[in-house]
């Protein structure tokens, strides 16, 4: 097998490099210098309103100038979040401030009710110092470089008389050529340490509107996706009931109450006439192994003994072997065992997976692979059958993604009509 290489020249490499570094630097520059007329307009009026809007609460006018406080505020923190991603390098949830409702004065009084208005004026507050030095540090070096590396090119324009630059104050005698020399260098090391010292400070300001502006709406997407999950949850349980209900009623509980009424026939039969007795105790018995075998299919569904004593490999496996539809089954997995919900999630998809292999799709044979990938375990169940797969509401795909949605997972299913089906699960490995 052989590898081909790209080699790029030399003069091409390093500029592709140096771009995002390039990008980066001038978003942390410009985030910098933006910050400081906003940071100084923010204290202002963070401090000054909050001063006269408390100092004036006993005769009411206090409270709407909290409010417009606040709301001033919240514009603010909406243009410090806009910038926040491109500084950080990711996206950042926007929190969802209390909407106003009920009368003049209840809509009022919402902007003082909602918890992420007062973050924004602590964030204002806060800010300021930072803003400072963030603004200081970004032009002092950007004019260290700059003044610096130009400096042989402005030289001639300055008084030389008795002025002494800092190399005489130094003790150097070299006139303008250890001068143009020694500042040039001087320029260079700053342009070196320029990106650093705007990054550092960029990020040191980032990060603190990225605790009061948006931790608090990650949080709350947290606790949302975690009660989606619950109420997927659920959702999925109370499906898989209602189906085990279902087929509980419409197959073994049928057989048993005929087998009891057979049962009670023929214990009226033995002594008038005993052939018939015989005859419908055997019929009794069919019906019992039918019943037991639809007991047996339906157990299916529920996670085997074989998966808590020996693992999912052990039970996919057996689940394979009971499949009336011929099973090629491919499991990779590490020794060690995975988290018990993990590996119950795994064998419902692979059970109902190939159930409904076995009740829609006519086909002939059956591939599952089961492997880890990444930080994910993939379980992919694929036939040869007929396809138009759909995940429906209320039937077995669509209670399969409820369950995955739960743990975290997906549940893809690729199906065209005339085949084949493709279901693919991926659940987190952990």
């Amino acid at each position: 097998m052989t590898t081909d290489t790209l080699v790029m020249p030399a003069d091409t490499a390093p500029s592709h490099a140096r771009s995002p570094r390039v990008r980066q630097l001038l978003v942390d520059s410009g985030y910098a210098l933006l910050s400081f007329p906003l940071g100084i307009a923010g204290f202002v009026l963070a401090v000054t309103g909050i001063a006269l809007g408390v100092g004036t609460l006993v005769i009411w006018v206090g409270v709407a100038v909290l409010a417009v406080t606040l709301l001033a505020a919240r514009g603010l923190a909406g243009i410090e979040r806009a910038q926040l991603p491109a500084v950080l390098g990711r996206p950042l949830p926007r929190p969802a401030y209390l909407r106003p409702e009920g009368g003049r004065v209840r809509r009022m009084l919402t902007p003082l009710r909602d918890p992420q208005s007062w973050l924004d004026v602590l964030h204002a507050v806060l800010r300021f110092p930072l803003a400072v030095l963030a603004f200081s540090v970004t032009v002092a070096f950007w004019a260290l470089a700059l003044g610096g590396l130009t400096y042989g090119l402005w030289d001639w324009a300055l008084p030389q008389g008795d002025n002494e630059d800092l190399f005489e104050l130094l003790g150097f005698e070299g006139g303008s050529l250890l001068r143009i020399t020694g500042y040039t260098l001087i320029g260079l090391l700053g342009a070196l340490v320029l990106p650093f010292a705007v990054r550092a400070v960029a990020v040191l300001q980032a990060s603190l509107g990225r605790v009061l502006l948006t931790s608090r709406a990650a949080t709350q997407a947290e606790i949302g996706r975690l009660s989606r999950g619950r109420d997927a949850a659920v959702a999925a349980e109370a499906v898989a009931l209602r189906r085990l209900e279902r087929d509980i009623h419409d197959g073994p509980q049928q057989h048993l109450v005929r087998l009891g009424m057979d049962l009670s026939r023929a214990q009226r039969q033995l002594d008038r006439d005993p052939a018939a007795a015989r005859t419908t105790l055997a019929e009794a018995g069919v019906l019992a192994r039918e019943a037991l075998e639809e007991l047996r299919a339906l157990s299916r569904g529920i996670a085997p003994p074989v998966l808590a004593d020996r693992g999912l490999a052990a039970a996919l496996a057996a689940l394979a072997a009971r499949s009336p539809v011929p099973v090629e089954l491919a499991v990779d997995l590490p020794e060690e065992r995975l988290a018990p919900v993990t590996e119950n999630t795994a064998y419902f998809v692979v059970s109902e997976a190939l159930a409904n292999v076995a009740k829609h799709s006519g086909a002939g044979v059956c591939r599952v692979e089961v492997a880890r990938a990444g930080d994910a375990l993939r379980v992919v169940v694929e036939d040869d059958g007929v396809g138009g797969a759909q995940p429906v509401p209320g039937h077995g795909l669509a209670g399969l993604a409820d369950r995955l949605r739960a743990v975290d997972g997906v549940l893809t299913v690729e199906s065209p009509r005339g085949g084949p089906t493709r279901t693919t699960a991926e659940l987190p490995w952990g």
